[in-house]
């Protein structure tokens, strides 16, 4: 297959790259940047003033959308949190009036999405059939971003929105920041611990996208999370296990409201989220576990 990426360059897209290679599929990765070719990927420029895309994508069979100014950097203050909407929707229709242009019409788009389109519980278990939505910043941002991809079926194409859960990489995201303070002896539980985090390895984030791509029965949500979310008490005691290191440093939910405004709600909130249509493909797991997953994420 011939597919383009958007956001190829950035912690999904780098790794979903690397396996789309590997399995001797051509990529276009759209950029900002200058056109380009190198390492065997076409460098394609877009979003920028006088940017043609169109004239290098003829025979696209698929489109990846990862776009999106990231959730993890930087303080929510308004003008964040109007990037991080304002880039989706920038991104996605683009990604559209591309769709609409193009003679060969791409046969799939994946579209990324987000479990926080789920309202926070700590009791509620969330699977792809569910329909409660959340009202707050990430809720509003995720409908706006998978209603625009939506627009895709009109074209003919098979539109599949990817909700990923907190993704889990070795040296960029989330799980870094959380692993720190054990490593300095300092760790501890966030808040009181019990909200959820549905977690999910970087390498299944890029091997479900992938998966999702050949798959042509699978179509609409996909909840990209590992089949075994657990407690953020949970996290802290397995990564204090796996240091041997102590877990005693408890930071209380107003210190990290007070540290990180409204983005505190990534930490201090969640929701139990299944991947139940990608269990129902049969889809396996590298990390299903976060036994399995601290193993290679610590080593």
């Amino acid at each position: 297959m011939k597919i383009a990426i958007t956001g190829g360059t950035g912690l999904v897209g780098s790794a979903l790259t690397k396996i789309l290679q590997a399995h001797g599929h051509d990529i276009v990765i759209l950029t900002r940047g200058s056109n380009d070719s190198k390492d065997a990927i076409d460098y394609v420029q877009w979003l920028v003033d006088d940017a043609q895309p169109e004239l290098y994508l003829e025979n696209i069979d698929a489109i990846v959308n990862l776009a999106g100014v990231s959730l993890n950097d930087g303080r929510w203050t308004d003008e964040r949190k109007a990037a991080i909407y304002n880039s989706r929707e920038q991104a996605t229709t683009e990604v559209l009036r591309l769709i609409h242009v193009l003679d060969d019409t791409p046969k799939v788009l994946i579209n990324a999405s987000a479990v926080g389109i789920y309202p926070t519980s700590l009791n509620a278990e969330y699977t792809e059939t569910s329909d409660e939505q959340a009202h707050d910043f990430l809720g509003k941002t995720v409908n706006m971003w998978e209603g625009l991809a939506d627009q895709a079926v009109k074209e003919g194409v098979r539109v599949v929105k990817t909700r990923f859960g907190v993704i889990f990489d070795k040296e960029a995201g989330a799980f870094p920041l959380l692993a720190a303070p054990y490593k300095y002896n300092i760790g501890g539980k966030l808040g009181d611990g019990k909200q959820w985090v549905s977690w999910v390895h970087v390498e299944d984030v890029a091997r479900a996208i992938a998966f999702s791509l050949m798959n042509d029965e699978i179509e609409g949500v996909v909840n990209v999370t590992s089949p075994y979310p657990i407690r953020m008490k949970q996290i802290g005691d397995f990564i204090a296990e796996a240091l041997h290191k102590p877990n005693w440093l408890a930071v209380p939910e107003v210190a990290l409201k007070l540290a990180l405004g409204e983005k505190s709600q990534l930490i201090l909130e969640g929701q139990k989220v299944l991947p139940t249509v990608l269990n129902t493909h049969g889809f396996e797991f590298n990390y299903p576990t976060i036994t399995k997953a601290l193993q290679q994420l610590l080593r």
